[in-house]
């Protein structure tokens, strides 16, 4: 860890040297890019010193303890020693989260999709109840959410629903949720009390823009149609639902929720781009990380992550082992507990295979 720490005040010195030098304050790009590179530098730097403070605290409490003989000041020694013993693991595990690559997209906003799987009707009520509880998590902590694109069915469910979430922090957080989420109840179309087994995939995706994805006009192709609604009802009389293929990939993005042909565009372009923006990123950590199965981040969306027991009152997420009895509140957005344990697993497992 110290190595890592002597490499990162090496450079923070030497990036404060650069700014000095004439041609880096002549050229914009190269100034804004040190600068940003020194400031996620100087988090370090000012930890590690906070580390050696409370260190140099708890040598000074142990040399009192070992030679004096005043009782007041060996006491006081003792608890000196107590409070410092603390704040020094809680420090050293701070600074070893700063010393992991942070992944750039932490802080970007998000696309969540949520799509019924097996189950027919109740998966898609299931995937009624996800958005709700993402849209409440989101509410809570301050985010704006917009619905970018949705298949309602006619009992109150979603064969899909696509949404932004647009906050800062929100894909560092909601990152975990990618996977297939599976719901154990009774439906309540089922007379004869059995309690059924569905599933909903979530995929988690950080919005690109236009400077992550450039999407040449010639790469797509536009089709417009009329909106319907379940059952192939009308919703509109106009060609306003736009589905845009994207022809070197294949990907295909529906929007039909606005009246306005150019704002359903809009959005179905953002999801379009999002998606390619996450298909490089996935293609990347596949190339740089052979172990990337072991961590929790972004994983394999065709892994099932998560159970919602309804009859036992219960969510088990699979990934860490971690089981609470809190199905309501969780269902109503309450799911700090389970991302704080996921990213807390995440950080353990990378620190692992960092050798910190």
């Amino acid at each position: 860890m110290w190595d890592a720490v002597k490499k990162a005040r090496e450079r923070y010195e030497e990036l404060g040297e650069l700014f000095a030098d004439e041609n880096v304050v002549k050229d914009r790009n190269l100034l804004l890019k040190y600068s940003k590179e020194r400031s996620g530098l100087e988090d370090i730097v000012r930890k590690a010193d906070e580390y050696e403070q409370i260190a140099k605290g708890i040598k000074e409490a142990e040399e009192i303890l070992h030679s004096s003989d005043d009782k007041e000041l060996m006491d006081l020694a003792r608890t000196e020693l107590e409070s410092l013993g603390g704040k020094s693991e809680t420090v050293e595990a701070e600074l070893k989260g700063l010393l992991l690559p942070r992944d750039p997209s932490d802080e970007k906003n998000t696309i969540v999709e949520i799509r019924a799987g097996t189950g027919g009707d109740e998966a898609a009520l299931f995937a009624a109840d996800l958005f709700r509880m993402y849209s409440k998590y989101s509410e809570d902590r301050g985010w704006k959410t917009d619905v970018l694109g949705s298949s309602p069915t006619g009992v109150g469910g979603f064969k899909e629903v696509i949404f932004l979430v647009e906050g800062k922090g929100a894909y560092s957080r909601l990152k975990y949720e990618s996977g297939v989420h599976r719901v154990q109840r009774i439906p309540v179309t089922e007379s004869s009390g059995r309690i059924h087994t569905s599933a909903v995939t979530v995929a988690i995706l950080p919005e690109a823009g236009e400077v992550d994805i450039d999407i040449k006009p010639e790469e797509i192709r536009l089709d417009v149609y009329r909106s319907s609604g379940p059952g192939g009802q009308s919703v509109n009389t106009t060609d306003s639902a736009v589905r845009i293929t994207h022809i070197p990939t294949g990907i295909v993005v529906q929007c039909q929720d606005e009246k306005s042909q150019h704002k359903n565009r809009a959005k179905a372009l953002k999801v379009l781009r999002s998606r390619l923006f996450d298909k490089v990123r996935q293609d990347q950590e596949h190339e740089r990380a052979k172990d990337r199965k072991q961590q929790v981040g972004t994983g394999d969306r065709s892994e099932k992550i998560r159970t919602y027991n309804f009859p036992q009152a219960r969510v088990t997420d699979h990934r860490i082992g971690l089981t609470v009895h809190k199905l309501e509140g969780i269902l109503d957005g309450n799911i700090d507990q389970i991302i704080d344990a996921l990213a807390a697993h995440d950080t353990e497992t990378r620190l692992k295979a960092a050798g910190l």
